[in-house]
C-alpha cells in the first residue's frame, strides 16, 4: 500500500491556510481580555498586538528559510530534525500530536460554540454551548477525513468570508470613531490599572492564541505542490497579511464602542460593536461571519490534528506505527491517525471545561490550555533556531545570524511573559506536560 500523501494543495490553498487558521476566533476571543488586562488602555493593547506580531514575522521569516531546504511530512517537525536531531523531532511531534493540536483545537471548537451561543443568547459555559462545541468538532473532522479536497476548499472560503466583518469594523469602525470622538477618547483615557500580573505580558501571553496555528500550515508541506517555493512565500505573506488586519481590527474596535461597553459585556462585546456600527441586522449579519470565522480556523486546525500521530508513524515511531502510518486509497487521509486526533480533541475538550468554565475539577492542575501550550512550543523553537545559527553555513549573514537570533529572543521573552502573567500555574502545568512527554518516551523506540 501507498502510504505517501499527494500533492494536491496550491500556493493560494497554502496562504489561505496561513491567514485562515490564524485569524479567527482569537481576534475577538481574547480582544476583551487583553482590554482587562491592560485596565482598558487601548495603546497598551496595541503595543501587545504589534509585540505579538513582530514575534510571528520574525519566527515565519526563520521558518521560511528552513523550508525553502527541507521538506518531509510535517514541517515543523522536520525542522526540529534536521536542526537538532531525530530524537528531539521525535519528542517535538508527540508534545504537538498529543498536547498542542488537540488541545488549541478543542479550544477553538468552544469559541465556535460561545458565539454561537451569543449570537441565540444562550449560555456560554452550559450544556448548549459543550453540545454545539461536540457537534463542530465531528463535523470538521467528518469534512476533513472523508473529503481534503473540498475541506481545502472550504479553508479557502472561510478565509475570505472571515475577512470582510475585520476588514469593514478597521475601516468603518475607525472612521465613525474619529468622526464622534470615540476611538481618540478610547486612546487618551486609560480606565483603572493595568490589569492583573503585568498588564502588557498578560496581554502579550493571550495575543499570542490569537496569532497562533501559523506554524500548523507547515504540516501539509508534504501534500504542497512545489513545497520549497511555496511554503516560504505563504509563510511570509501570511504572517503580514494577518499583523496588519489584526491591528487595524483592533484600531477599529476602538471607535465603535467606548472601551467601558466592550469590558463590561464581555463576550458579547464584539456582538454589541458590530451592531452599533452598522445596525441591527447587519451587525447579526456581521456576527454570523464571525462565527464562520472561528470555523474556518477549526477547519484548519483539525487538518494538522488529524496528521498528528501520522508523522510521528511514518517515521517508524511512536505507539503502533504500522497502524497510524496507513493511508486510506480512496480519501488519501491517514485514517487511524485522524480518528485518534479526534479522540485526544475530546478528551481535551472535557478538561478545558473541567478546568477553566465550572467549578474547577482538578485542584491545582487547572490551566489554559488555549496560553500555555502555545508558550511551550515557543520555547520548543528554541534549540532549531540555535542550531540554525550553528549548522546552515550555506545561508547568508541575515538569514543564519540575524533573524535566528531575533526568533531565539522572540521565544524567551514569550517564556518569560507566560511565567508573569500565569504564576503557580504554570507549575502544574508542567507537571502534566512532563508526565506526558515520558509516556512518549516509552514509544520512542527508534
Amino acid at each position: 500500500m501507498d502510504n505517501r500523501l499527494k500533492k494536491k494543495y496550491g500556493l493560494h490553498t497554502a496562504i489561505a491556510m496561513v491567514v485562515g487558521i490564524v485569524i479567527g476566533s482569537g481576534v475577538f476571543f481574547k480582544a476583551e481580555v487583553v482590554l482587562k488586562a491592560t485596565g482598558g488602555n487601548m495603546p497598551l493593547g496595541i503595543a501587545a498586538w504589534s509585540i505579538v506580531g513582530l514575534i510571528m514575522i520574525i519566527c515565519s521569516y526563520s521558518f521560511a528559510t528552513l523550508a525553502a531546504k527541507y521538506e518531509n511530512v510535517n514541517g515543523v517537525v522536520d525542522y526540529a530534525e534536521t536542526a537538532v536531531g531525530s530524537k528531539y523531532g521525535y519528542y517535538v511531534s508527540w508534545f504537538m500530536a498529543i498536547i498542542y493540536n488537540p488541545s488549541i483545537t478543542s479550544v477553538l471548537a468552544w469559541v465556535s460554540a460561545r458565539y454561537t451561543c451569543v449570537l441565540l443568547g444562550w449560555d456560554i459555559t452550559g450544556g448548549s454551548s459543550m453540545t454545539i462545541a461536540c457537534f463542530y468538532l465531528i463535523s470538521i473532522y467528518a469534512l476533513n477525513s472523508l473529503s481534503p479536497i473540498i475541506a481545502g476548499k472550504f479553508q479557502v472560503t472561510t478565509t475570505v468570508i472571515k475577512l470582510i466583518p475585520l476588514i469593514l469594523m478597521a475601516i468603518i469602525g475607525s472612521v465613525i470613531g474619529l468622526t464622534n470622538g470615540v476611538l481618540l477618547n478610547n486612546f487618551s483615557t486609560a480606565l483603572g490599572n493595568s490589569g492583573s500580573r503585568g498588564g502588557l505580558f498578560a496581554s502579550v501571553v493571550a495575543v499570542a492564541f490569537a496569532y497562533e496555528g501559523w506554524i500548523l500550515a507547515t504540516s501539509i508541506n508534504a501534500e504542497l505542490k512545489d513545497a520549497k517555493k511555496n511554503l516560504p512565500k505563504a509563510l511570509i505573506f501570511g504572517s503580514l497579511i494577518v499583523v496588519f488586519v489584526y491591528i487595524f481590527y483592533y484600531v477599529g474596535l476602538a471607535g465603535a464602542v467606548p472601551t467601558e461597553t466592550l469590558m463590561e459585556n464581555g463576550e458579547t462585546g464584539a456582538k454589541i460593536a458590530f451592531q452599533n456600527i452598522f445596525g441591527a441586522a447587519g451587525g447579526t449579519l456581521l456576527f454570523v461571519f464571525v462565527i464562520i470565522s472561528c470555523l474556518g480556523t477549526l477547519n484548519g486546525l483539525m487538518l494538522a490534528c488529524t496528521r498528528g500521530l501520522y508523522a510521528i508513524a511514518i517515521r517508524d515511531r511512536g505507539f503502533m506505527p504500522e497502524a497510524f502510518k496507513q493511508v486510506d486509497p480512496v480519501t488519501n487521509m491517514p485514517t487511524n491517525s485522524s480518528v485518534f486526533g479526534l479522540f485526544l480533541c475530546a478528551f481535551w475538550l472535557l478538561y478545558f471545561y473541567g478546568a477553566n468554565l465550572t467549578e474547577p475539577w482538578f485542584g491545582p492542575f487547572c490551566f489554559d490550555t488555549s496560553e500555555l501550550p502555545i508558550v511551550t512550543l515557543y520555547a520548543a523553537y528554541i534549540p532549531i533556531f540555535f542550531m540554525v545559527i550553528k549548522k546552515e553555513k550555506d545561508l547568508n549573514t541575515f538569514n543564519r545570524y540575524v533573524m535566528p537570533s531575533l526568533a531565539i529572543l522572540s521565544c524567551i521573552f514569550m517564556v518569560i511573559a507566560a511565567l508573569i502573567a500565569h504564576g503557580n500555574a504554570v507549575l502544574y502545568y508542567l507537571i502534566v506536560f512532563m508526565l506526558i512527554m515520558l509516556i512518549g518516551v516509552k514509544f520512542n523506540k527508534a
